[in-house]
This record gives C-alpha cells, structure tokens and sequence, in this order.
C-alpha cells in the first residue's frame, strides 16, 4: 500500500464528493458575494481601511501560524506604504517585515498574472532576506535539494508527521503544478484555490516558507474568485485560529489515494468562519464611515478625529479625560477641553455610571 497520496500514479488527479461539500461551498460563494455588496456600498476611504485591515491580519496571522510574531504596526506601515494609503501613525518597518508584505501585496494586488517559477523563487527570496530561517542557512529562491520531513519530538524520540515528494521529483511536480494553476479555467476559483493549497503543501517545495507561500498562493486565487485586489476577510487568521485541525485533516489527507473530500470540507468551511468574522469588523468600518459622514461639516481638530476613530476601532475600557490625554500627547485641561466640546456638539455624552472619575462615550446617532 501507497504511503503518502504523492507515492500513487497520477495522484493530481484528485477526487471528491460532491454532496459532501456542495451545501458549504454554496454559503461560501454566497457569502462572498454578500460581502462584496456591503463593501461597495462604502465609501472609498472605508473600503480602503477594511482592505488595509485584512491585509495586516493574513499577514501577520499567516507568519503566527508558523510561530513567528511580527509587529502588528510595522505590518500595518508597510502595507499603507506600498498601497500608497493615507493613514494616521505610520512607523518604520524591517526588511523582512518588508519582505513578507512584498509577497501577500505581489499575490493579492497582481493575482491576474501568471504564477511563473521566477516569481515563486522571488517570493521565497522576500521572505527570508538573510538566507536564514532562525539560526539555519537554507537554501533561497530555489527549489530544496535535500530530503524534507516535518518532524516533531525530543531528539532520539522523534515522531515524522510527514515526508515530502524526493528532491530529484520536486522540479517536475512543481512544473505539473504551475501549468494547472496557470491553464486550469474550467473549475471554479474557489475550488481551485482549496486545492491549490493542498497540492502545494503535499509538494512541499522549499527549505522553508512552504506554509506561508501556500497560503499566499490561496489568497490569490480566491482574490481571482472576486475578480478584485480588495481583501476584506483573513483566510490565515481563521486558519490560524483553526490550526490544530488544519493540521491534523492534512495529515490525514495526504495518506488518501486521491479523494480530498475531507480537506475540501474543513478548507470551505474554515473560508465560511473568516467571512463570518469579518462581519463584526465590517459593522464597525460602516459605523464608522456613517458617523463621518454625518460630521462632513462638524469642526473637529485632529487630537479629536485621532480619539473618536479609536473609540469606533473597538476602544479598551472607559474614556476619562486621563485617558484621551495619554492617546491625544496633550495636557488633562486641553483634553477636557476637546471633550466639553464635543458633548457640546452632541458627539460625546456622559455614561450614567456613579464614581469619582466622568467616563464618556458616544452619543447614539442616525445616519439620514
């Protein structure tokens, strides 16, 4: 019997069944849609905001995956930077934070162009700028030359999770699989991006960043699926918040002799769960926009337009004067200034709560 699903003869041509999936891989396309729909109906710079939003998260979600943490900031700076978005608070970012942005924006923002092996190798190379993955020197912006397993255990004790396809294969399969990404038009996108994923992590091309050019390579595919370079859901930071499973069903999978019915179930359904918590992400954005646009005309200063979008950005506990003193860099007598003169104007009003300390907090508004 066939160890892995790689070791059976034309095992690319993979098998499902329909009625498993069907019902799920419906709400997906739904959903999207209905996602889509909302999103246009904001204006230009909310839509921006949410595409800026969900583009931070899958990448610093796709990297946590893998047990590396990036600056949340940094990744937000370079996005904004390279997208060319006009927001508040940017910070300088590191070369490889630039690195790993380079690779999501070059998949999402140009996912109509041809996946070449020069572009995959180029994407490897962003990824790791000092051709080291932690201590290790690995071999970058090329296809491995040596043996891959994924392992796990003390040493002497250990346990392999998985052996990937021969160094001397991985040349042709990738080839097989750049062709059927490339050329493949009759199945729907959505579909191709599952199992695009899954045949690339079976592959296993690379020393390293197999995970997270896997995940860029989905991202892709699905931003073909909505014909847009607009991204308002994170596939990686639902993965991410799913991984025990995502491990576990393709270590499953990848000993089936073709039929991935149960990866493609677990892979729409963890698509289903990232839209869904994009919903919540979305209702703040349009709160947002439709406060501003009923305050087109209201005069605020900018120490007061910086405090009232955290508020709606999901602010942390009460708002006292203290507190918008600490976030707006200004003095407590400036601060209950700004406040005053927003209760004033019907923007802020006072919470009903007793206590020694005056909380605030956004005064219900309509929009018309």
């Amino acid at each position: 019997m066939a160890k892995y699903i790689y070791e059976y003869k034309n095992w690319t041509n993979f098998s499902w069944q329909d009625k498993v999936i069907n019902v799920v891989f419906g709400e997906v396309r739904l959903m999207q849609g209905k996602i889509i729909g909302q999103m246009n109906s904001l204006g230009f710079s909310a839509k921006e905001e949410a595409t800026l939003t969900a583009l931070t998260s899958d990448v610093v979600k796709s990297s946590e995956i893998e047990g590396e943490l990036l600056n949340y900031d940094q990744v937000r700076s370079s996005i904004a930077r390279r997208l060319g978005i006009n927001t508040a608070g940017l910070v300088p970012s590191s070369r490889h934070i630039d690195g790993v942005v380079e690779m999501m924006l070059d998949a999402t923002q140009r996912y109509a162009l041809p996946l070449t092996e020069k572009r995959l190798f180029g994407w490897h190379a962003a990824l790791f700028p000092t051709r080291h993955s932690g201590p290790y020197l690995i071999e970058v912006g090329r296809y491995r030359t040596g043996e891959m397993q994924v392992v796990s255990g003390a040493m002497g004790k250990e346990k392999v999770h998985y052996e990937a396809v021969k160094p001397e294969r991985v040349k042709t399969e990738m080839d097989k699989f750049l062709n059927w990404f490339n050329n493949e038009n009759r199945l729907d996108p959505v579909l191709k991006a599952a199992i695009a994923h899954f045949w690339f992590i079976i592959i296993h091309p690379f020393d390293d960043g197999n995970g997270r050019i896997g995940r860029a390579l989905t991202d892709m595919l699905l931003a073909r699926a909505e014909g847009s370079k607009e991204r308002f859901y994170s596939m990686s930071g639902q993965i991410l918040a799913e991984r025990k499973r995502y491990y576990e069903v393709l270590q499953k999978v990848q000993h089936s002799s073709g039929d991935i019915t149960e990866w493609l179930d677990w892979f729409f359904h963890c698509l289903k769960n990232a839209m869904l918590s994009t919903e919540n992400t979305t209702q703040k954005i349009l709160r947002k926009a439709e406060f501003w646009k009923l305050h087109e005309h209201t005069p605020v200063n900018e120490r007061q337009r910086l405090v009232l979008n955290k508020l709606f950005e999901g602010f942390e506990g009460k708002l006292q004067t203290s507190k918008w003193a600490k976030i707006a860099k200004t003095s407590a007598d400036t601060a209950l200034r700004d406040i005053k003169d927003l209760v004033a104007k019907g923007i802020l009003q006072q919470t009903h709560e007793g206590g020694r300390s005056v909380n605030y907090e956004l005064a219900d508004f309509k929009s018309e």
